[in-house]
């Protein structure tokens, strides 16, 4: 096998393994009654983090689009998922608040994929599909840190017990809409 050969072998297996890792990544869609437990949490404790617990969660999207009376029409799917290999915590500083404060970044995560879902559905797209839908995507995702962020801040960290139950009772009723 030729050098050239066996640079492209070595490129086509390490792309195959990229997408099995990928694929292969444990993942729990939001759902309305799914709550953690402690024993969703299997991610590594990283040695140098100083925080208690870390919920991994994400928006994804797919769409394709075609034409019906020569209109341009986008079919998609948006997903609010939780990671549990990549989400970790630490028995000895976490309790039942702490766990509810994780649950709550996880329900703040389907919020905004419903936000997603609403932009999306109100926009009128062109041909530029890919490009504006990745566009509403980010700045989605912007939002979302942000807000995380923001209930963090305000929690600290679910130290704060009259804020965070503030924060249950918003995200609770918000999730109802």
């Amino acid at each position: 096998m030729g050098l050239i050969k066996k640079a492209h072998f070595v490129l086509f297996l390490l792309a195959l393994l990229t997408i099995y890792n990928v694929r292969s990544q444990e993942v729990v869609s939001w759902e309305p009654d799914f709550r953690f437990t402690w024993n969703d949490f299997k991610g590594s404790v990283p040695v140098t983090s100083g925080a208690a617990a870390t919920t991994a969660s994400g928006i994804t999207y797919r769409f394709s689009t075609f034409y019906e009376n020569d209109e341009l029409q986008v079919d998609y799917k948006v997903f609010a998922y939780f990671y549990p290999t990549k989400s970790w915590y630490k028995p000895k500083l976490c309790n039942d608040v702490t766990l509810l404060h994780e649950q709550l970044h996880f329900d703040i995560t389907e919020l905004y994929a419903r936000k997603l879902r609403k932009q999306l559905a109100e926009t009128k797209f062109t041909k530029n599909v890919k490009e504006e839908i990745r566009s509403i995507y980010k700045a989605t995702i912007r939002q979302l840190n942000d807000f995380q962020n923001k209930y963090d801040s305000e929690t600290n960290y679910s130290r704060n017990l009259p804020v965070q139950e503030w924060w249950v009772k918003e995200i609770e009723s918000a999730l109802k809409l």
